[in-house]
């Protein structure tokens, strides 16, 4: 592709709590025509995500909390999710590690990494690593809850895969990324 696009310029529009940048750049198409671009681009770094998955008693941990975006487009409820935060300095493995520790006051054992795709490549420039993991009642080591000194209100929750199933059906986990989580171990079951 480097043969294909040409920036002209770049513009930070906004850097708060991530960077939002205006760039307008050439892009030569399939059919050889050269075709001026003006994209925007959302960076807030690329995160990692688990949904822990008792096989035992055939649960997973989630959690539910306030999410303003979703509020302001007119989903009053807190969303339903499971455990995710950003990478910052670390890999994907040791950022979801500490998360579902923060999160869900768990120490998840046998993480394992499944896939690691862009999530809204049309604007966002986030690449969310994917993870499951065993757990069970015994790997529970906080109340977990999140930081609150970031903001975190989080509320843990512990249902079957069989009620995170039907939440989606009926509309209570709207959120991608535990979507595809909770259909993926339903295709994948993790053994006992």
């Amino acid at each position: 592709m480097e043969d294909r696009v040409r920036i002209r310029s770049e513009e930070v529009l906004s850097d708060d709590w991530a960077v939002l940048k205006k760039t307008v750049l050439d892009y030569r198409r399939r059919d050889g025509r050269w075709e001026t671009q003006t994209r925007q681009t959302y960076d807030r770094g690329d995160g990692a995500v688990i949904l822990p998955f008792d096989p035992r008693r055939s649960t997973v941990l989630l959690v539910r909390q306030f999410r303003f975006p979703a509020y302001a487009v007119g989903h009053r409820e807190p969303l339903i999710e499971a455990c995710a935060g950003l990478l910052d300095e670390n890999d994907p493995e040791t950022a979801i590690r500490k998360e579902a520790e923060e999160e869900l006051g768990y120490r998840l054992k046998d993480v394992e990494r499944l896939f690691a795709p862009f999530m809204s490549p049309g604007s966002v420039t986030e690449r969310l690593w994917f993870f499951t993991a065993r757990y069970s009642p015994a790997d529970r080591i906080s109340d977990g809850g999140g930081a609150p000194e970031e903001g975190e209100d989080i509320e843990v929750l512990e249902i079957s895969l069989d009620e995170a199933l039907a939440a989606i059906a009926d509309g209570r986990i709207v959120d991608a990324k535990t979507i595809i989580l909770i259909q993926h171990l339903k295709l994948n079951p993790i053994g006992a």
